[in-house]
Parts: C-alpha cells; sequence; structure tokens
C-alpha cells in the first residue's frame, strides 16, 4: 500500500511517542456519516496521509457462540448482524454465493485468503429478464468475513468493488480476521452461531443471537407469485413443459433449463399446490434451511408420485433432501456441512468421480431409503448421501449443483438425463464399466530429467523422485537413466538400480536390451525424456522389446507436440489457437509471418524451455530468430503475436477410467511476451472470474479427455484482459516446471 514511503512512516512512527488517539496527532475525526468511502485508499502517499487513512478504519468484530471473539476492520455497511457462522472453501465466485439463496441467514466465511480481486460487475439482465452474472435479485447472507480485502479490483467487467456493493445492499463486511483459524474451529465443533459486531452501529449485548434455522427459510426466499419462462428461440412442435418448485431457486438453474434443454418453465412458490397442474416434468429447486420446514411441498410431492407415477421429478440440494422426506427417507443437519466448488462425489452406477459445487448444510440419511430407492452419488470426503434415484419410477434429486455458479459444470448431464426421462419416462439412463484384463508389470524403467541444461535437469528431478517413490510403494522395480548425480532420484535408497547414462535414443536401447523392463515412464524427464521416448517410438524399439509405455501414449504425445495435428484437436474440440504456421526452412517461415502479419512469435518445435524463441517485426528479425531456431529444431512455429494478453496455465490430471481433475492453474505475473521462465507465476490465478476459471476448466478437460493423455499435463492458455475471448497456447503432454510448483502449492504431489 505505501512501499515507497514505507520507511517514511516507520520514521515518523518512531520519531515521536505514539499518541492515544488520532486526535491528538491533530487528524480530523468524523462520524461514519461525513467519512470518505472505506473502499477509497489515500489519494497521496505521503506517511502522515497513509496513518491516518490507516487509523481511521472502522473497527469490526466477529464473535462467536463459543465465546471467540476476532477483530478485524469493516468494509461493507456500517451494521451489526448476527446468524449462523459457516465457510466456503471455493477460490472464486464470491458474486455468486452472495446472491446464492440457499445462504439466506447466514455469516459466510470465505476461506481463499484474498477476496474482491476481480471486483463485482453491473446488474444487467439476460434474455430471461434475470440479473446475468448473479443468481438472485439481491444478496441474501447476513455478513461475509474474508482474510484480505482487495481495494483495486482488476477485471475488464468490473463496475464497483465488492466493499460498495455490500454498502448498498445494506450487508456488512469484515476482513483482517484469520478464516483459516475460523474453519478449523468450525470443522472442530460444528456451525455455530455468530455477531459481527461494526462499531458505531448496534452494540453487541443489545443484538440477539439468531438461529436461522429455526426459521421457514424457504418461505423468505421463495418467489410469491408463479413466473413463466420460454426460450427466447423456441424449436418447432410441441414444447416440454417444466413446473419448477422455488424454494430459493438459483438464476442458472432456469437458464439451464430454458436456454440448455429448451423447454418452457413454470416457477412456482414454495408452498403452491401444484397437484392439479398440467406439467411433463417436476423440478424441486435448491434453497436454505432446515427440509423439515417445508412439509407443505413434500406433501404435495408425494400426492403427485402417487397420481402420477410417470412424471419425472428432479431434485437439486433441498431438492433432494424433499424428494426424499416424500419418499419415506429421514434428514439430519450435519457438523458442519459442505460449501464449495470442489467437493468430490462418486456414482454408485459406475464408480466415475466428479467434482461438484454444494451449498448445504442438512443431508439425507441413506441408510433410511425405503424399497424402490437407492442412493445415486455418495460424496468421496465424508461417504454422505449426495443422490437418490427410483429403481423403476423417473424420479431422481442430487444434494450438489450440477448447474454450478459457481463451480464447475462437469455433472450438467443430468438435465440431459430429466429431459430423457420426460421423452421416455419408462427408460432409465444405464451406464456401463470399462473393462479390461489387468496387466502385471514387474520392472519399469523411468527416463530421468537429465543433464544440466534448460529444459531438463533439476527442474524435473521433483517429478522423477515422486514417480520412483510411486513405484517402490506398488511393488516394482524401479530403473533409472539419468547422467545428472546432483539430484534427489539418483540417491542411494532411490531408484533399484541407476544408470548414470545420457538420455538419449541409442543410451536407452542398450539399458532396455540389457534390463529388458515391462514399461517406460516417459513424462517425468521434460522434454528431453519425451524427445527420446518419440524417437524409441518411431524406430520401433518399444515394439522390438515388448515395452508397454505407462502413461500417455506416444500417439497423443504426437498431436501435442506437433503443431498441425494439434491445432486440428482444438478445432475439433470448439476452441481455437493462436493463428500460426508450421515451417522448416527460413523461406517458408518468412513468406508465413508475412501472410500471418507483424509482429509474430518465432518457437522452436520439440524445443526445451522456449530455446530459439522470439518475437519478430519484420523479415530480418524472423530471418534471425528461425536461424538459430533450426538448429536446435527441425520445425519451427509463427505464431501471431498476443502481446498484452493474460497468461494462464492448469494443470490436469486424467487416469485411463476417464476420471478427469484441474489440480491447480496459475496465472504468470507478465503478461504475454516475457517467457514463463523470466516471469513470476501465482498460484492460483488472481484475476478471472467463476464464468473464466470454469469455462478455461471445462475447455481443458474436453481438450486433454480428446487427446487420450492418462497421467499429469498442463494446457497454456492466452487470455485478452478486455474481452472474454481466450486462446490456446499449448499442451504439455508431461510433467512441466510448474507441475513441481502446482505440487507444493497445493500439496498434492502430481507426480507421485
Amino acid at each position: 500500500l505505501f512501499r515507497s514511503h514505507r520507511l517514511g512512516v516507520q520514521e515518523l512512527l518512531m520519531s515521536q511517542t505514539p499518541p492515544d488517539t488520532p486526535e491528538k496527532m491533530g487528524f480530523e475525526v468524523v462520524g461514519f456519516e461525513g467519512m470518505a468511502p472505506l473502499d477509497k485508499k489515500p489519494t497521496s502517499t505521503e506517511p502522515t496521509e497513509v496513518l491516518k487513512w490507516l487509523t481511521a478504519r472502522r473497527k469490526c468484530t466477529l464473535e462467536l457462540n463459543n465465546g471467540t471473539s476476532l477483530q478485524g476492520y469493516s468494509f461493507g455497511a456500517p451494521t451489526s448482524v448476527s446468524g449462523e457462522v459457516v465457510f466456503n472453501t471455493g477460490m472464486v465466485g464470491y458474486p455468486e454465493s452472495l446472491t446464492d439463496p440457499s445462504y439466506a441467514g447466514q455469516i459466510l466465511v470465505i476461506t481463499y485468503p484474498l477476496v474482491g480481486n476481480y471486483g463485482v460487475p453491473s446488474d444487467e439482465e439476460d434474455e430471461l429478464g434475470l440479473p446475468r452474472w448473479f443468481e438472485s435479485h439481491k444478496i441474501h447472507l447476513k455478513a461475509v468475513v474474508i482474510s484480505d480485502y482487495s481495494y483495486e479490483p482488476s477485471h475488464y467487467t468490473c463496475i464497483r468493488t465488492l466493499g460498495e456493493w455490500l454498502v448498498a445492499q445494506g450487508v456488512p463486511g469484515i476482513y483482517g480476521v484469520d478464516t483459516r483459524a475460523i474453519t478449523k474451529m468450525i470443522r472442530v465443533s460444528g456451525s455455530m452461531l455468530g455477531k459481527v459486531v461494526v462499531e458505531g452501529s448496534t452494540p453487541s449485548e443489545s443484538l440477539e443471537m439468531d438461529d436461522p434455522n429455526m426459521r421457514n427459510l424457504a418461505a423468505e426466499v421463495s418467489r410469491k407469485e408463479k413466473h413463466t419462462f420460454v426460450p427466447p428461440n423456441p424449436k418447432d412442435g410441441k414444447m416440454v413443459h417444466v413446473l419448477a418448485v422455488d424454494c430459493g431457486m438459483k438464476n442458472n438453474i432456469i437458464r439451464y433449463l430454458v436456454n440448455y434443454l429448451g423447454v418452457k418453465v413454470t416457477v412456482v412458490p414454495w408452498d403452491y399446490d401444484f397437484t392439479q397442474d398440467e406439467f411433463d416434468g417436476l423440478f424441486l429447486s435448491n434453497g436454505p434451511g432446515d427440509p423439515t420446514k417445508c412439509m407443505v411441498t413434500v406433501e404435495h410431492v408425494k400426492t403427485v408420485m402417487a397420481q402420477r407415477p410417470r412424471t419425472p421429478i428432479f431434485g437439486i440440494c433441498l431438492g433432494n433432501q424433499i424428494l426424499s422426506l416424500a419418499a419415506g427417507a429421514k434428514t439430519y443437519k450435519m457438523k458442519f456441512g459442505n460449501r464449495g466448488m470442489n467437493q468430490p462425489v462418486v456414482d454408485l452406477r459406475t464408480t466415475r468421480c466428479y467434482i461438484t459445487s454444494q451449498n448445504h448444510g442438512y443431508a439425507v440419511d441413506g441408510k433410511s431409503l425405503p424399497d424402490g430407492w437407492m442412493q445415486f452419488m455418495v460424496n468421496a470426503n465424508d461417504g454422505t448421501n449426495e443422490g437418490i434415484i427410483h429403481t423403476l419410477k423417473p424420479w431422481f434429486s442430487v444434494q450438489y449443483h450440477p448447474e454450478a455458479c459457481g463451480g464447475p459444470t462437469d455433472t450438467d448431464f443430468l438435465f440431459d438425463y430429466f429431459l430423457r426421462y420426460i421423452s421416455e419416462p419408462t427408460s432409465a439412463p444405464v451406464t456401463t464399466m470399462p473393462y479390461s484384463i489387468p496387466q502385471t508389470f514387474r520392472k519399469v524403467l523411468v527416463l530421468g530429467s537429465g543433464g544440466l541444461t534448460i529444459g531438463q535437469a533439476g527442474e524435473f528431478d521433483y517429478s522423477g523422485s515422486q514417480a520412483i517413490k510411486a513405484l517402490k510403494e506398488a511393488g516394482l522395480q524401479s530403473i533409472l537413466i539419468n547422467p545428472n548425480i546432483a539430484t534427489v532420484q539418483t540417491s542411494a535408497g532411490m531408484a533399484d538400480r541407476v544408470y548414470f547414462l545420457p538420455v538419449t535414443p541409442e543410451f536407452v536401447t542398450k539399458v532396455i536390451e540389457r534390463e529388458r523392463p515391462d514399461g517406460i515412464f516417459a513424462a517425468f524427464g521434460g522434454q528431453t525424456a519425451l524427445n527420446c521416448a518419440v524417437k524409441l517410438y518411431e524406430d520401433k524399439v518399444f515394439e522390438k522389446y515388448n515395452v508397454k509405455v505407462l502413461g500417455t501414449q506416444i500417439s497423443a504425445i504426437l498431436k501435442t507436440e506437433d503443431r498441425e495435428l494439434f491445432s486440428q484437436v482444438v478445432e475439433t474440440c470448439g476452441y481455437k489457437i493462436a493463428e500460426s504456421a508450421c515451417c522448416s526452412t527460413v523461406q517458408d517461415s518468412v513468406e508465413a509471418a508475412n501472410k500471418i502479419g507483424y509482429p509474430v512469435l518465432v518457437r522452436a518445435a520439440f524445443a526445451l524451455g522456449g530455446l530459439g524463441s522470439g518475437f519478430a517485426n519484420n523479415a530480418e528479425e524472423v530471418t534471425k530468430l528461425v536461424t538459430v531456431a533450426l538448429v536446435n529444431s527441425p520445425q519451427v512455429i509463427i505464431d501471431k503475436s498476443l502481446k498484452g494478453w493474460k497468461e494462464l496455465e492448469y494443470e490436469v490430471v486424467r487416469d485411463k477410467n476417464d476420471n478427469c481433475i484441474t489440480v491447480c492453474n496459475m496465472e504468470n505475473f507478465d503478461p504475454m511476451g516475457i517467457h514463463t521462465g523470466d516471469s513470476i507465476v501465482i498460484a492460483p490465478s488472481q484475476t478471472l472470474t467463476n464464468a473464466e476459471y470454469y469455462r478455461l476448466r471445462e475447455c481443458a478437460l474436453k481438450i486433454i479427455r480428446h487427446l487420450g493423455i492418462v497421467g499429469e499435463c498442463n494446457i497454456q492458455y492466452c487470455v485478452d484482459p478486455h474481452s472474454d475471448q481466450f486462446r490456446i497456447i499449448e499442451v504439455n503432454a508431461r510433467l512441466s516446471r510448474s507441475s513441481a510448483l502446482a505440487s507444493k502449492a497445493t500439496g498434492y504431489p502430481l507426480a507421485y
């Protein structure tokens, strides 16, 4: 905040005895009404101005009913409130979370330390008349608790700060408290009641502790009248009609039903009697609080199930609990609930695991389900119920949010299931598990990190060491080739046998001939190991000695390394790469650059760490760069320059059963034009909204699945800072430098 004058502030404080009050320092202290907006930092960086601003910040306290009191600063509306204290583990999506009706009556602790970094967008409406960027028309929670507040948001859609939005909505916020400590406390003791007491507002002793779960929260947040939504461009023929019960319904559910499925949706209040209405499918929405407070809705659902057994029913979140109660099951209050965007759930029909968005404090007792019903999905973390399904009737529900917003959309196929049930009520969706005869391995060759040059060596020592550790724990013999003795992976006690030889096709072939391994790891030694494996594959060495490439197959690696093949893959998936051309001569490179238009980026294919890369503004500069690049690579890539765009990457892991997750994403501090090796990288990204974050994630999963990568890889993007446009730069079908960073930053050892 005051980096250039930090020493000046320290000298100011040390030169005099700190006074007791701002008044004694000569500062003008005014009431809250006359105070400058809290989101305005000092207009001057002079030490006295900075100190005046720091001193004038409004104090705020978070008080928990277990006696804990945490001091912080107010950044929202200057009003004191009370409610149930819960936490959310999402890294993005605070505008969506704050407007989610399921948070009604709650004080939300956001565990991600930096909040407000991309500001708040406008209140514009979409084609359905719903707020485009929010999940309802207002903020429903009582207060927001964060660790660090971003006074200067950075995003092209931002029109106001988070603090300004909270003030306009009359919602208080507190920052400067230890949210990690609060989260750990809630995990141990469970959700608890609390107060956010703002200095100058209602004092704590005059504020009663409010338990929102004692009220019918669904009745408070539900709409009061029927509302019908029709697709903007309806298809010819009879339109499917879905009746949706609003118990606190998120806007994105309506968008999915109307825009994605193309159905007519009639949304009714929570207590509306829909038993005599005409509709093709019944939808039960999410909502806040205790499901047993919604027994009116439960009875209506029971009636429909009894009178119209062929009418499909689909429930989400609170809808899962309402359907369960209607079926005869029981619900209970969880210790602290599941709220976040990274909750793993397992489909019990296939054992596939999905990453989901969740926000609930109550759950269904899976053991209480009556005959004819079965658990649909369960939480992979705590084993709680994540959905139910009828064995014969077209009725099912899930505890999480397939519509996301915020969060991943990995399970949006459930909306298709619902529509399929409507068109064919007697057919349940059936999936089968892939099966293959297990192959036994006894000895695996690991291509190590290579000699001391850029793109290999110690940069990949971490990944190779983790691979060897995993092999040892699996009871497999590991053979390592690595000429670099200054590495952990070559230390005694790591690999069963080490060959201090160059990672080249000639030497690797000799080791294969001698050791006769069953499999080989090619993705843990950087580009050198990858290039070596490609050459061995092309020379049919693996085929000759019956060595199985473990993980990503060479055919997939070739698609990522050959620019033309990679471009075809990207276009097939519906995305774009920067306009580019692959060339093998200087003349072809100049002609390609002239066609694409200057400036251009010259990159060497199959290169180590960007060797021979650079920007060219004319044919002469292209000639110089290409001449150098062709010494190290048989092919150069001429890309359209995207200088100034943001550069991001996602670390992705996929297994042979097609379970696919993004472990981490990272954002370069510098924009495109600065090589990643010369830049600072920040994990996770700092300037992406929920929509952007999960749009890039969805793209990553689609590309990686299409390529058929098995194991760890990363995909790099460039993102326009002034629009929603992005381009795919490349996919590394191996462990990379950033993989080690992601492993350390997340605590998830990717190579292992």
